[in-house]
C-alpha cells in the first residue's frame, strides 16, 4: 500500500504529520522506513516528503484509543533526522502534544463535550500523563480564539497543558547522576552541568562558562560554538547512558537537550522586539537534534521548572518558581510562562498555555510499498 490518511497540525512552535495508529504499517519494524519516507528524509531539504526541513517541522505524532485505565488515547511521538536514517522516538515534543487532543476528538477518538474536552493522554515515549484541555465547537475541535504564543503569528483557541509526575522521564531520576551539578572535563577545559530529566532529560549549562552571552538567536550561533555544545551535550549523554559519547550524536541525537541559561537581561527577538529583563526569571536557548531552537520546548519549560525548584541545579541559583509557581522564561520568540504545582494525589505537575490549528487532512503518497 502507497496511499496513507494523515493530519498536519500546528501544535503549539512546532507543526507535525498526525496519524492514526490504525493507518500505520502493521509491521512496527517498518515504522521507521515508513516514516523517513513520508517525510523526505534523510536529506536536508526534505524535498521528496512532507517534513518541513527544520527540526520543528520534522515531527510525527501516532494516536490510538487507549486501553489503559483512565486513559483516553496513547500518543507516540516521533522525531525524523533531517540527514540521517534515523528516527528518535526516546523522549516526547510538548508542542506536538498539544495537537494530539485536538486530533483525538476530530478522528472521533474521544466524545467531544462543549465548550471544554479533556483528554487524558498517556505518552507512550516517557510513560507519563497529559491532560490536555480543548475548546469544542459542534462537536469538533474549535481552533478560533485570541491568545497569541511566541514563536507564532497568528492567534488560536488557548489549550492548557498539564504534565503530571514528569520526573524521571527516560532515565528514571529527575537527577539522572545523581548530582544537581557535575563537572565535566572538555576541549576548553572545565565545565560544570547540571543533568534534569522531567518530561524529557536537558543539560543544562550556563552561557558565560561557553564564552556566550545568552540572548544569542538561531544564526548567531558559530559552527564552532554548536560544535563545544554537542560535545557538551553527547558527555551528558554517556552519563545518562543513552550512548557513548562518541556516538552519541548518530545513537542518541535527541536527547539529552543542551540547554544555555543565563540571569535575566534585556534582548530583542528576530523581528525586533524588546523583552525587558523585568519580564523574564530566566533566559533560555534551547538546542534541537544539534541545531538551535527558535522558540522553546515544551517539554524544556516542563524540565526547567522542576530544575528551577530542585536545589543545588544550575538552574536554581538562577531562578525559582514564585509563591504561585509561575517561571518565566525568555527564549528567542519571546516569554513563556510555565506554572508548577501538586495535584490532588500530590503529584507534580507543570501547565503551559498552547494553541493548535489543523493545516491538512488527506493522503500521503510513500515511495515504499508498506502493509496496513
Amino acid at each position: 500500500m502507497r496511499k496513507f490518511p494523515c493530519t498536519i497540525l500546528r501544535s503549539g512552535t512546532s507543526k507535525g504529520v498526525f496519524f492514526n495508529e490504525k493507518d500505520m504499517p502493521k509491521d512496527k519494524e517498518k515504522w521507521e522506513d515508513f516514516l523517513l519516507d513520508v517525510m523526505g528524509s534523510p536529506d536536508k531539504k526534505q524535498i521528496d516528503g512532507l517534513g518541513g526541513a527544520n527540526s520543528l517541522t520534522s515531527k510525527v505524532a501516532i494516536i490510538k484509543k487507549s486501553e489503559r485505565e483512565g486513559f483516553d488515547v496513547d500518543y507516540t511521538f516521533a522525531q525524523v533526522s533531517l540527514t540521517a536514517r534515523k528516527i528518535d522516538m526516546k523522549g516526547n515534543c510538548g508542542n506536538i502534544s498539544s495537537g494530539v487532543g485536538p486530533f483525538a476528538i476530530d478522528n472521533g477518538l474521544v466524545e467531544a463535550i462543549e465548550p471544554t474536552t479533556k483528554v487524558r493522554i498517556y505518552n507512550t515515549n516517557t510513560g507519563k500523563t497529559i491532560e490536555s484541555e480543548v475548546k469544542v465547537s459542534n462537536g469538533m475541535y474549535d481552533p478560533d480564539g485570541d491568545t497569541k504564543i511566541p514563536g507564532v503569528p497568528n492567534t488560536g483557541s488557548v489549550g492548557y497543558l498539564s504534565f503530571y509526575a514528569p520526573e524521571g522521564s527516560v532515565t528514571g531520576k529527575l537527577l539522572p547522576t545523581g548530582k544537581a551539578v557535575d563537572t565535566i572535563e572538555t576541549s576548553v577545559g572545565t565545565i560544570d552541568i547540571s543533568i534534569v530529566d522531567a518530561a524529557n532529560p536537558l543539560v543544562f549549562i550556563k552561557a558565560e562558562d561557553v564564552g556566550l552571552k545568552g540572548t544569542e538567536l538561531h544564526y548567531e550561533f558559530s559552527q564552532e560554538k554548536l560544535d563545544l555544545l554537542e560535545e557538551i551535550r553527547s558527555i551528558a549523554a554517556e552519563l545518562c547512558g543513552f550512548a557513548k559519547k562518541e556516538d552519541a550524536t548518530k545513537n542518541s541525537p535527541a536527547v539529552p537537550k543542551t540547554t544555555v541559561i543565563s540571569a535575566p537581561q534585556d534582548y530583542k527577538d528576530e523581528p525586533g522586539t524588546l523583552y525587558r529583563s523585568d519580564e523574564m526569571d530566566l533566559v533560555i536557548r534551547m538546542m534541537s537534534m544539534q541545531k538551535p531552537h527558535q522558540a522553546l520546548a515544551i517539554t524544556g519549560a516542563v524540565c526547567t521548572s522542576l530544575a528551577a525548584a530542585t536545589e543545588g541545579t544550575l538552574v536554581s541559583k538562577i531562578a525559582s518558581p514564585d509563591e504561585n509557581g509561575k517561571l518565566r522564561l525568555g527564549h528567542p520568540g519571546g516569554v513563556m510562562n510555565a506554572y508548577s504545582g501538586k495535584g490532588d494525589n500530590e503529584d507534580v505537575y507543570v501547565k503551559v498555555e498552547r494553541t493548535a490549528r489543523r493545516i491538512m487532512e488527506g493522503i500521503v503518497y510513500t515511495r515504499g510499498d508498506y502493509e496496513i
